[in-house]
């Protein structure tokens, strides 16, 4: 304990503003010899941010603003520099983070994101249980990019890892299966419908290359109109799919077909499933759709990380990843692109903590 300092100098420090007046804190700021290494040391002051110009419920505030609105927003609002407020930003998205802590999950969901142009990705780990982001790194999408994770979480908490969600990308796979053998493997029932809706879209420009003249208006630009839910169109919408089915036998058998395999996901037991996909896979003779049995070729390979669903232990939200997913373009959108790796794994990461 020290009885005295070594110096002493007044600082004007940034507190919260009151109404539209901004408000300074002037206080005195000591120095001291520390006795076992006898180095002269500033006092450490609680109540300071990071950076020392500003208080830290000043910098709560301005991290707490920054995750509805833009830095550039919040700086010209409060007369800040871009700069300070990023760090003030990143000091609040680090305090949540710790407070947070590091979980074991249960169940987690694996995906990746584009961080920029030229294939450039990142892997983004959620616990689908508590709904959040608990990683993001890796170099790229490979399985040692992939085994990052599952080193960071160590061995205790991996072995805890019950089920994992993911797409059929094979190195997500291999890496699990490795670090985390007792893990089912579940595939993500939205990139199994993507890859159906790809399969729709090529049977939609088949046919626009196979017909001509007036029976070709009927399919131009109507691609989103089949890929989306019918509940999802506007009575314009409803109206041309009606249209279009009823002009296209082939389009209109292919849409059936798309809707109806949605129903996969709703069995209980892996037996009824297996039927169902069975007698789907059947109703594809004669019908010449390609695409559409390349795609049930896909899922005969890929069966056991569909089928694991079925398993009551297994139930779990699948919708949770590619909402995180689009809650992530939103935040790169917003900042037309983030150079700042760093900046971007803090904002993934609290993107679905609570407010401090």
């Amino acid at each position: 304990m020290h009885t005295g300092w070594y110096d002493r100098r007044t600082r004007k420090t940034r507190d919260l503003s009151c109404g539209d007046r901004r408000v300074y804190l002037e206080f005195e700021v000591r120095r001291v010899q520390c006795k076992r290494c006898h180095a002269v040391k500033r006092e450490r002051l609680d109540c300071l941010a990071d950076n020392p110009f500003y208080t830290k419920r000043f910098a709560f505030y301005v991290g707490e603003r920054c995750r509805s609105s833009s830095i550039k927003d919040i700086a010209r609002e409060l007369k800040l520099d871009w700069d300070t407020v990023k760090t003030l930003e990143k000091q609040y998205m680090a305090a949540q983070l710790a407070k947070a802590g590091t979980p074991g999950p249960k169940a987690i969901g694996i995906d990746e994101i584009s961080i920029r142009k030229g294939h450039t990705y990142r892997i983004v780990v959620s616990d689908l249980i508590r709904g959040r982001p608990i990683w993001f790194g890796g170099e790229d999408r490979s399985e040692a990019s992939m085994g990052q994770f599952y080193d960071a979480l160590g061995p205790k908490k991996t072995k805890g890892i019950r089920l994992a969600v993911m797409d059929m990308w094979k190195p997500f796979r291999k890496a699990t299966v490795a670090h985390a053998p007792q893990a089912a493997i579940l595939f993500d029932k939205f990139h199994i419908m993507r890859h159906l809706g790809e399969a729709l879209d090529k049977v939609r420009r088949a046919e626009y290359r196979r017909l001509s003249g007036n029976s070709r208006r009927f399919i131009k630009g109507q691609k989103y109109t089949l890929l989306s839910h019918r509940e999802n169109l506007t009575m314009a919408g409803r109206r041309s799919l009606k249209t279009l089915l009823a002009a296209n036998k082939r389009l209109n058998t292919a849409y059936l077909l798309k809707e109806s395999f949605g129903q996969l996901w709703g069995y209980e037991r892996e037996g009824w499933a297996r039927r169902f996909f069975e007698n789907w896979r059947a109703s594809l003779k004669w019908q010449r759709l390609e695409p559409y049995e390349k795609f049930a070729e896909m899922i005969d390979r890929h069966w056991d990380g569909i089928a694991a669903y079925c398993k009551p232990e297994n139930k779990v939200s699948l919708g949770f990843v590619e909402g995180l997913n689009n809650k992530i373009r939103v935040i790169q959108r917003r900042a037309y692109g983030l150079r700042d790796e760093e900046y971007l794994r803090l904002k993934v990461l609290t993107c679905m903590l609570p407010t401090l």
